[in-house]
């Protein structure tokens, strides 16, 4: 069972993932994206993009590096062997491209025991870092243009469920 006392936590920005082209074309072959801006520069730059541009759900890639740190928190009680997925939607602000260097702030929203089932949703805010910073400042919010929200919900098993 999760543990309900993290509801309302947040975590500092993970450290920066950098989107690569090969990535974009990869993450795009897996779930049938087949708009050329996703596999072809000349297409991506001529659709008015500085690079591939990634298919709208790559957003999960960045958001579930920043979830690990929740739930491998020994704290927040999450087995996630017993964790299904419920729901996942995507607010984009601008479309992420390849060159982009994403850091990404958790926060547990709300976390519900209703028997032997929690209800656990996080939200990702995901940030586009400025060239020029290397590390995000751990008192930031976001250190860079704000990309995109990832709001997850897990439903996860307790040992009676």
């Amino acid at each position: 069972m999760a543990n309900a006392d993290f509801e309302g936590q947040s975590y500092p920005a993970n450290a920066p993932y950098s989107v690569g082209r090969e990535k974009i074309r990869e993450f795009a072959v897996a779930v049938g994206a087949t708009h050329p801006a996703h596999h072809d520069l000349v297409a991506a730059r001529g659709s008015g993009y500085p690079d591939l541009v990634a298919p709208p759900t790559f957003a999960v890639v960045v958001a579930q590096r920043a979830e690990s740190q929740y739930i491998s928190d020994p704290e927040a009680q999450i087995d996630f062997t017993r964790v299904v997925h419920a729901d996942e939607r995507f607010t984009h602000h601008r479309p992420i491209v390849a060159g982009d260097e994403l850091t990404t702030v958790l926060h547990v929203d709300r976390v519900v025991v209703r028997g032997a089932i929690s209800m656990v949703t996080t939200r990702c805010e995901i940030y586009a870092m400025p060239q020029h910073v290397e590390v995000p400042s751990p008192e930031a919010e976001g250190p860079g243009e704000h990309v995109a929200t990832v709001v997850s919900t897990l439903a996860i098993r307790g040992e009676d469920a």
